[in-house]
């Protein structure tokens, strides 16, 4: 069984402090049309569960559609990292990652209803350890992979000089650490720094655990 572990995108749900909402909108009704409801979306392309393109930083780097959408399919582990207010490669030297090239840290129990003040920091050594056991994507379930106030969002830099793609904004509560199969695919956007993901995820015969 698929489990989604998708933001729901709905009208007053968090976002960046500054950036533009999500809003959604029936913009012609069926009684306007003569025929069928035709709604229409405003928002950030970083509100929600998203994925996020090297250009999103690097203004000389990919944008959205250029990637390889075989990153974001295939087999994930999920690890449990709630209570850590700073994620190491030491946290997860003990972890059988299983040689999957996916891995998504769980860090919260509970999605607020406002933007957070504060996240879990990923210490740099953190980005080494995955990119030698081959990890080609990090997705985890906060607004990002660096501090909220960082301004050079090194974790995004480094991540990308190590070959290793970003999902943020998931929703992991309803899943426990362990090896799942992953879709995340984001939308096919020209140009565009990032795109909404819908992602899901399906627990495999083996475990993590």
């Amino acid at each position: 069984m698929w489990i989604d572990i998708t933001q729901t995108m709905k009208n007053g749900m968090p976002n960046w402090p500054g950036d533009t909402p999500f809003s959604f909108e029936v913009g012609f009704t069926k009684q306007q049309t003569g025929s069928v409801n035709i709604g229409r979306i405003t928002t950030s392309l970083h509100t929600g569960t998203h994925a996020d393109a090297p250009f999103h930083f690097n203004s000389e780097a990919e944008t959205i559609e250029q990637l390889d959408v075989n990153v974001y399919i295939g087999d994930c582990v999920i690890v449990d990292c709630i209570g850590q207010e700073v994620i190491t490669a030491q946290s997860l030297a003990s972890m059988d990652f299983h040689s999957v090239k996916r891995v998504l840290f769980k860090t919260v129990e509970q999605l607020g209803e406002e933007f957070p003040g504060t996240i879990p920091v990923i210490s740099p050594d953190v980005v080494p350890f995955l990119k030698e056991r081959g990890v080609i994507l990090l997705g985890i379930d906060n607004p990002s992979v660096d501090p909220l106030d960082s301004k050079e969002v090194l974790a995004h830099h480094k991540l990308y000089e190590h070959g290793i793609h970003i999902l943020e904004g998931l929703d992991l509560r309803q899943v426990q650490q362990g090896l799942y199969e992953l879709i995340a695919l984001p939308l096919k956007i020209a140009g565009a720094d990032g795109a909404p993901v819908r992602a899901v995820v399906r627990k495999k015969v083996d475990s993590a655990e």
